[in-house]
């Protein structure tokens, strides 16, 4: 049977990224070093090509898909913005911690609750797995068998929180900047039950040298997120 494979990239890194901020609908671009950094990973290689490209419509995103994919005409998807933090846009958890009582709520509940002024947990949940849904549905309707997507991090654990396999946690798909994952969705498994395969790390080549070659995707998803944020701490997205 055909199955259908989506690689999910994070954008490049951002000075909010290097700040340490909160910066989910504030349209940044990439800072210096993060382009620098893409150019240079993809000198490496470890980035499949696709018939099909989709992005966040945010600016990081779309220079992150012109500097990896240069031929590429992406496909904007408005459902695959990363979350709006209200208030919260641009500020540390260390300035939030010592200025918002709300926001250790906001961390307690699992970032579940709402930022002021900005988008609950529920809402950007239900729009992002609304998106991925209709992408998968159109890729499979059209008999496109590949594509990539360039979005931001909260974007890809929320996928595949919800609909990965081997299942794991929220913050255990944490991944680096121009990093991500390649999921395989076989179609009677997905109108079954609605789950992908995460079969691999993006860039490919990084971790094809590493010590125990065997691991499962899950093992190097969380080891690339203690090296990137330690345990279960967040930044930008």
């Amino acid at each position: 049977m055909q199955s259908y494979v989506i690689h999910l990239i994070r954008h490049g890194t951002t000075e909010g990224n290097l700040l340490g901020q909160y910066i989910g609908s504030t349209d940044l671009p990439l800072a210096k070093e993060g382009a620098e950094r893409l150019r240079e990973q993809k000198r490496k290689g470890g980035y499949p090509a696709a018939q099909a490209y989709y992005s966040s419509p945010l600016l990081r995103c779309r220079q992150t898909m012109e500097i990896l994919y240069p031929e590429a005409e992406p496909v904007l998807l408005d459902g695959f913005r990363e979350s709006d933090f209200g208030a919260w846009e641009g500020k540390t958890a260390k300035e939030l911690a010592e200025e918002d009582p709300a926001f250790l709520e906001w961390m307690e509940s699992g970032a579940k609750a709402t930022p002021p002024g900005g988008e609950s947990g529920a809402v950007f949940m239900h729009r992002v797995c609304a998106q991925f849904e209709s992408l998968v549905e159109d890729m499979l309707r059209t008999r496109t068998t590949s594509a990539v997507v360039v979005t931001h991090g909260g974007v890809i654990m929320t996928i595949l929180s919800a609909y990965g396999l081997p299942k794991a946690g929220f913050y255990d798909w944490l991944t680096e900047n121009g990093c991500g994952y390649s999921l395989r969705i076989t179609p009677g498994l997905w109108m079954r039950s609605m789950v992908a395969e995460v079969y691999a790390v993006l860039p490919e080549k990084e971790t094809a040298g590493e010590d125990g070659g065997g691991k499962l995707v899950i093992d190097l998803a969380r080891e690339a997120a203690q090296r990137a944020y330690g345990e279960k701490e967040k930044t930008e997205e």
